[in-house]
């Protein structure tokens, strides 16, 4: 719209002055035949055709001086036009430094409206850089918060315990070391939870490297779950294992991707008691090592799913602290997933849980097969 009315601006003000200068030359044509009222037309036009030309060199000098004027004010219009479109770039950058700038529009006006594209962008990365900056301050606002409500827990409970063995309130040895075995429980689960909260930094600040080798990970999953077997025993469980008959390799480091296991092997044992069973299984797909770690207890809320990797998410925060769960154990399994450029994913229905794993598949090992 902007472009129309200066092409009419411009087409106006062309005609008007190339009319206006072609009736200046007719005024100073009268005078001239005022003046010398011997020259007559007929000899004006024999003296043109004598020494310029043709008659029609009279009528066609209108042309250039229209062109003239056209381009004066083509020149006058485009000037006048990058004039205000400086300015406006002028206030939008004033705008930027006092945190209130919007996009600004985009017009073909030669260099500035390069310089109008580099000043939308810079304002669209310092609004990501000022997003960013705010969630990460509300994200360590949240951490302080999690992190002090995790420890003040445990240490409570030591504290009482402790308080009580001190204090001498206990009737006899069996109570003694009931208090000493809750307070050493405790102590082992504030443990866990520093080592989660170390671990979990290490990997957010990019710190941890990965040793990586050749692993068969169906021999490393037998030799996870002999592991948990007092535990399964415990909680009355039975784990089942179904691998496929091939060796599943991968590049990896063990020791990250055995701890990936253990917390969902965990995970499942704490919250998947009441289904009685535990089955993990592994298999190819295509060029993927894919595994599945199954548990039959309560159903994950779907609305819970989409945030089971996030940070201190519960979905039974109530449970979870009874358990000793930090909310940790999943974000730092998504995060050596990622790292071995793997996924993992959750899912959940009334009849089983299903945490699966995806890893890339050995090079060497796809070859040979």
């Amino acid at each position: 719209m902007k472009a129309s009315l200066r092409f009419l601006a411009w087409l106006f003000w062309t005609i008007v002055t190339s009319l206006v200068s072609l009736l200046l030359l007719v005024f100073l044509a009268r005078a001239f035949y005022f003046f010398y009222p011997r020259v007559t037309f007929n000899t004006v036009i024999l003296w043109v055709g004598r020494n310029i030309g043709f008659p029609e060199a009279y009528y066609l000098s209108g042309v250039p001086i229209m062109l003239l004027f056209a381009l004066y004010f083509y020149r006058r219009s485009v000037r006048r036009h990058e004039q205000k479109y400086l300015k406006l770039l002028i206030e939008e950058v004033h705008r930027v430094e006092e945190g209130s700038a919007a996009k600004i529009p985009v017009e073909n006006v030669g260099q500035l409206g390069q310089l109008a594209t580099d000043i939308n962008r810079m304002v669209e990365r310092l609004r990501t850089s000022m997003e960013e900056e705010r969630r990460a301050e509300q994200t360590k606002n949240e951490l302080i918060t999690n992190v002090s409500h995790d420890l003040r827990t445990p240490l409570t409970s030591i504290t009482g315990y402790l308080g009580l063995i001190d204090q001498d309130r206990y009737r006899d040895e069996v109570e003694l070391r009931h208090y000493v075995n809750m307070a050493y429980e405790e102590s082992l689960r504030l443990k866990q939870l520093l080592q989660d909260l170390f671990e979990y930094t290490r990997l957010q600040n990019k710190e941890m490297k990965l040793h990586k080798s050749r692993i068969n990970l169906a021999e490393m999953l037998y030799q996870i779950t002999a592991h948990f077997g007092w535990q399964l025993q415990e909680n009355k469980m039975e784990c089942r294992l179904f691998m496929n008959q091939q060796p599943l390799f991968v590049i990896a480091d063990g020791d990250k991707l055995r701890r990936v296991y253990e917390n969902l092997i965990t995970n499942a044992i704490r919250y998947g008691n009441d289904g009685r069973l535990l089955d993990i299984r592994g298999r190819l797909e295509g060029n993927e090592v894919v595994t599945e770690v199954i548990n039959y207890g309560d159903p994950i809320p779907e609305s819970d799913l989409p945030h089971l990797f996030d940070r201190f998410y519960r979905v039974e925060k109530s449970r979870a602290a009874h358990t000793g769960g930090s909310g940790i154990g999943l974000a730092i399994a998504k995060h050596i997933v990622d790292l071995h450029g793997g996924v993992i994913s959750a899912e959940s229905d009334d009849d089983r849980t299903v945490f699966t794993v995806r890893l890339p598949l050995d090079v060497m090992d796809r070859r040979q097969n």
